[in-house]
């Protein structure tokens, strides 16, 4: 039993603190993953899904490519087909910009704030593919439904003379690209497309300034509903300009919206969760990163248990020697005495 004045317990706690502290400092040294050191490492690890992305886009273009499902538009069908021919509120060009290039801008903010590869590089290809997903999905139900756009009828005939078949269904004349676009109404790229960038970027904002941790604080669903509130308002601007029927700005956004939602959980968690701030990837190499350094640590403080047994061990044997060396003997007199029949 050590005395009183042995010290080495305190220093042993002090050692246990030390090793505690320091495991903290390399858990914060964790979350300091920048592109520089990780981000090869990182999109080696997804180069399928890049690749994937890449068949997306092609996928893409050829639904693009293809001529769609010409449905049959008689005479009786074309009184809610007779809207005026307009430009677009809001052009083709700008939805890139706005569901691509700003989520993305927002991304590179924070990282720069974070330095968290993970992050970044999940957040990018999240969004991605959640707006390519989107467009395959919407352009392969325009190709499919065929719907005529409210405008149908200037585009088949911009004369204002409409001509029909033996069957009742239209002869159109007018310029080839034109038509083609009338008969994908269903549903609006538009609409699919701002929901599928901006929803997705609704999602990582909230989950990035913990709009549902229960303390009320309703700035925060504001900052959250404002990307979907622009996303709305592109949709408005379909039926506005006479480009989609009301039914098919609908279906455009729930579809963006509900692809969204699904690429975003592939990589973070639910934004109500805990630990809905960081992506998935994150929180694993930290899991990773703790199993390496408990086990060395495990290691080490059992060698030092060891030792320290070891020490007081010899420290008990220096003290009570005398005593050993008095039992042995007074041991080895009994012996004596038994073999000579004195016992």
């Amino acid at each position: 039993m050590a005395s009183w004045w042995d010290l080495r317990p305190f220093f042993r706690f002090q050692s246990v603190r030390t090793r505690f502290q320091e495991f903290r400092t390399r858990e914060v040294q964790l979350g300091s993953h920048t592109v520089s050191s990780h981000g090869y490492a990182v999109a080696r690890t997804h180069k399928h899904d890049w690749l994937i992305l890449l068949l997306l886009v092609l996928i893409v273009i050829s639904l693009y490519i293809i001529h769609p499902f010409h449905r049959f538009v008689g005479k009786d069908m074309m009184t809610d087909l007779k809207y005026p021919l307009k430009s677009n509120t809001v052009p083709a060009w700008a939805i890139p910009i706005y569901a691509i290039l700003l989520p993305i801008v927002i991304f590179l903010g924070v990282y720069i704030r974070r330095r968290d590869v993970y992050d970044l590089h999940h957040a990018v290809l999240g969004l991605l593919f959640s707006v390519l997903i989107t467009a395959v999905f919407t352009e392969a139900i325009k190709n499919a439904v065929g719907r005529p756009r409210p405008d149908f009828f200037w585009r088949c005939f911009p004369d204002g003379k409409d001509v029909y078949d033996k069957w009742g269904d239209v002869i159109c004349h007018g310029d080839q690209k034109v038509i083609k676009e009338g008969y994908k109404s269903f549903p609006s790229g538009h609409t699919s497309g701002s929901f599928s960038g901006l929803g997705f970027l609704s999602l990582y904002l909230s989950g990035k300034i913990k709009a549902f941790d229960r303390k009320g604080h309703v700035a925060k669903l504001c900052i959250v509903f404002l990307p979907l509130l622009v996303a709305s308002l592109v949709g408005i601007s379909r039926v506005d300009d006479y480009w989609h029927h009301w039914q098919d700005v609908f279906a455009g956004g729930l579809l963006g919206l509900t692809v969204a939602t699904f690429c975003y959980l592939q990589f973070f968690p639910p934004p109500y969760h805990s630990e809905g701030w960081g992506p998935y990837a994150y929180f694993r190499m930290l899991e990773e990163s703790r199993g390496m350094t408990q086990v060395p640590s495990v290691q080490n403080s059992g060698q030092a248990q060891l030792a320290e047994a070891q020490a007081e061990s010899q420290e008990e044997q220096g003290l009570h020697g005398c005593m050993g060396l008095t039992l042995s003997r007074d041991h080895h007199a009994a012996l004596n005495d038994c073999e000579s029949g004195r016992g």
